[in-house]
């Protein structure tokens, strides 16, 4: 029987597993952390009824990819798909960016009247424009002041882009933005008890058709035997197979792989991503009484976000989008932001900074006190968000790399749309094809 490892157990890694154990494929996932899902698993408070994620996920309604492998396993019945309120910050304002009429939502907007047509009608064209490869050869900023202009630009577009994006706010190309407001819809998605209870219900089909799952399981080291078959290193155990999958940072595939040659290797350590960082607070009253689910805030300083009014890019407040009855009744807020790796943020104690970030609620919300908090939470990750540069689709590495049996799967290769279980799954499967493939050929 063919054997195939696949190191990490996310979406990307399961998704792959799914569809080689269909092809009667031994399947061995390795997975460090101590649940399987990657940056989408998520975690459980006492009395909760459902787990909640640790990195702040939903889904659109156009999320085939996903939302077709949640039918596969017969559990359609789970998705739950609201319209919450989508909010960003300007002055001292909250202003409406998704609400149930976005016409008027866009009529309120902190732009004069030109400038709002000049927005509408250039948020139109990204909202149909299916071809975004020209796109890709300008930043985001260019192509926004070209066609949306100065005003909605330093209004809107500068702010959010500095706060995503930090000093690379100017470097990031428009095809990545187009992948943004082309794909977003209204309606949002999740699972019924969390994404944790959907990664789970897949972990579990796979088991079950025979797959492995290895918890608390770092892979060491990935090498090409002189046989010519994949060797992959756990602790002081090796295991050998036909095949390896890696789905994790693409920098730590070049410290694992010693084989990869030198400009492969180049060509990984060349992509460019963001850490993310999250305080979740369980909370006894309502933050964002105008019940906005997700708040973007502005930044200014593109060398250093912590200085501005908001120390983290957005706030979402979950309990406006789905019923607290499902969490004991506590009101949950996310304060979440993307740092380089290198960043204070890495290096603060959690009691530090989520007093950092909780110095910041009171501009949001002025009764808002600490002994608001029944507990919180911090969760940090250095491989976060790609950074997608001009002329970014030459820069991605090939899913099959120059190791014959080795293969790469990372959400910097999701390009131009955002990482995300949709794209992870999506990815997954395909790369699971191509294994298929090449094992076929060999055999």
């Amino acid at each position: 029987m063919l054997r195939v490892a696949i190191v990490g157990a996310g979406a990307t890694g399961l998704s792959a597993a799914y569809d080689l154990v269909q092809k009667g494929i031994e399947v061995h996932l390795y997975e460090a952390g101590t649940e399987v899902g990657g940056l989408a698993a998520g975690f459980r408070d006492e009395g909760w009824d459902w787990s909640l994620e640790k990195f702040y996920h939903h889904w659109f309604a156009n999320d085939e990819s996903v939302l077709n492998l949640v039918k596969e396993l017969g559990a359609g019945d789970k998705l739950i798909f609201r319209k919450p309120y989508s909010s960003f910050r300007h002055g001292s304002k909250n202003y409406s960016a998704y609400r149930p009429n976005t016409v008027v939502a866009g009529l309120r907007l902190p732009l004069s009247w030109p400038s709002k047509i000049r927005f509408g009608l250039a948020g139109l064209y990204l909202k149909f424009f299916k071809n975004w490869m020209p796109m890709e050869r300008v930043t985001a900023e260019a192509w926004l002041l070209r066609y949306m202009g100065n005003e909605a630009y330093e209004t809107l577009w500068k702010p959010a882009l500095i706060a995503k994006f930090g000093p690379y706010y100017n470097q990031v190309n428009m095809a990545w933005l187009w992948a943004r407001i082309y794909k977003r819809t209204p309606s949002l998605g999740t699972f019924e008890g969390g994404f944790q209870a959907f990664l789970e219900l897949l972990a579990n089909w796979i088991k079950n058709q025979g797959a492995e799952i290895h918890l608390n399981s770092p892979v060491q080291r990935i090498e090409r035997s002189a046989e010519g078959r994949m060797v992959v290193s756990v602790g002081d155990q090796q295991e050998t197979f036909d095949a390896v999958l890696f789905t994790s940072s693409p920098q730590m595939l070049v410290r694992l792989a010693p084989d990869l040659p030198a400009e492969y290797g180049t060509k990984l350590g060349a992509l460019k991503s963001s850490g993310a960082v999250v305080v979740i607070l369980a909370l006894k009253q309502q933050l964002l009484t105008d019940d906005t689910y997700w708040l973007a805030l502005p930044a200014s300083d593109p060398n250093n976000k912590s200085n501005g009014e908001f120390p983290f890019l957005a706030l979402i407040e979950h309990t406006n989008y789905m019923d607290r009855s499902h969490y004991g009744g506590d009101h949950l807020v996310y304060c979440g932001d993307y740092v380089p790796a290198d960043h204070e943020y890495f290096s603060l104690s959690d009691d530090e900074l989520a007093a950092r970030f909780m110095g910041a609620l009171p501009k949001l919300n002025p009764g808002f006190s600490p002994d608001w908090v029944r507990k919180r939470w911090v969760f940090r990750t250095k491989y976060a968000q790609p950074i997608p540069f001009v002329n970014h689709s030459k820069l991605l590495p090939e899913e099959r790399t120059p190791v014959q049996g080795l293969y790469l799967a990372s959400m910097s290769q999701v390009y131009p749309w955002d990482r995300g279980t949709n794209y992870s799954v999506e990815m997954g499967r395909r790369v699971a094809g191509l294994i298929v493939q090449d094992l076929g050929q060999r055999s």
